[in-house]
């Protein structure tokens, strides 16, 4: 933190203007850990996918869906298959009758990211 002079005058823009320049740097900092935390639960879903073919597990992307000065949404989806992520995930009937036991690969992955992410959070925050 730099040490300027404020004259009582200029107190409160003072101190908005830092207040505005901490928003910016934790922003910041919580955008490149949405960023890594992103990437890898994708290499945790592609590590953990069933592998017939190796299409399925292959075809996972991220992409970043949105991005403002404020808000950064990013998607884990699998690009070529994306009809077989709920079948695989939680099974499905067989065509001839029976079940399918599903392999829950982007559910476990998922929570994993969440709570990673509020972790480097609460340390950029500090």
């Amino acid at each position: 933190m730099s040490h300027k002079q404020v004259y009582v005058g200029n107190f409160a823009e003072a101190v908005a203007a830092e207040l505005t320049a901490y928003s910016d740097e934790v922003t910041e900092a919580v955008k490149a850990e949405c960023n890594d935390v992103a990437d890898d639960c994708l290499r945790e879903i592609k590590a953990n996918s069933p592998v017939q073919t190796g299409k399925y597990k292959k075809a996972w992307r991220k992409k970043v869906e949105f991005e403002n000065r404020e808000d950064i949404r990013i998607r884990v989806f699998n690009a070529k298959y994306p009809g077989l992520t709920h079948l695989l995930e939680k099974g499905h009937a067989k065509a001839g009758g029976g079940r399918v036991e599903g392999v829950p690969h982007i559910q476990p992955a998922e929570q994993r990211a969440a709570e990673r992410l509020v972790d480097k959070v609460k340390v950029k925050i500090r």
